[in-house]
């Protein structure tokens, strides 16, 4: 009997925290391809920034920057249907940035507004930072390197000083 009760006991509890990480849907989840745009902006509102597309579609996004490691990007075509929405401050999405090819323009519409900018005259380099959480563990800062005609140069990730248990005290 105390062996049924235990699995009794165990299933229940898997049950319960099934239930609660469903609860838990990120903002990026949870949207049907080909549903209409009303559906993400019901739930998420308006917008922060929009960008258009090459295929006449548009890219809605929904940061939590400054401060957040999130933005919620959602492309839409033409006609106001769902074609994807995900979570774009992701190492899988960041590492995408072709060095040498993208643009600000290209990295402005991929990620949003950075969080900072930054500029090196001795590098000739402008930096745009973003927040982000690589693997869901590590809090980051992805910065990317444009020289003065806009193209991107260069990658890197440092850690976040806002997650820096030493430098906590310092903001």
């Amino acid at each position: 009997m105390p062996y049924l009760f235990n699995r009794l006991r165990g299933a229940l509890a898997g049950a319960g925290v099934a239930l609660l990480l469903t609860a838990c849907a990120q903002p990026w989840q949870n949207y049907q391809t080909g549903a209409d745009v009303s559906t993400i902006t019901t739930r998420l509102g308006p917008p922060r920034e929009v960008y258009d597309l090459p295929n006449g579609g548009k890219r809605l996004m929904w940061p939590t920057q400054p401060l957040g490691e999130f933005t919620t990007a959602a492309d839409i075509d033409a006609s106001g249907k769902i074609v994807n929405v995900r979570q774009v401050l992701d190492e899988n999405e960041l590492y995408k940035a072709q060095v040498g090819t993208w643009t600000k323009a290209d990295v402005l519409v991929n990620f949003g507004r950075p969080v900072e900018t930054s500029y090196f005259p001795l590098m000739k380099r402008e930096v745009w930072t973003y927040r982000y959480m690589e693997a869901n563990i590590w809090y980051l800062m992805y910065n990317f390197y444009f020289d003065d005609q806009g193209i991107l140069r260069m990658t890197q990730k440092t850690p976040d000083p806002l997650h820096d248990p030493d430098r906590r005290n310092l903001f």
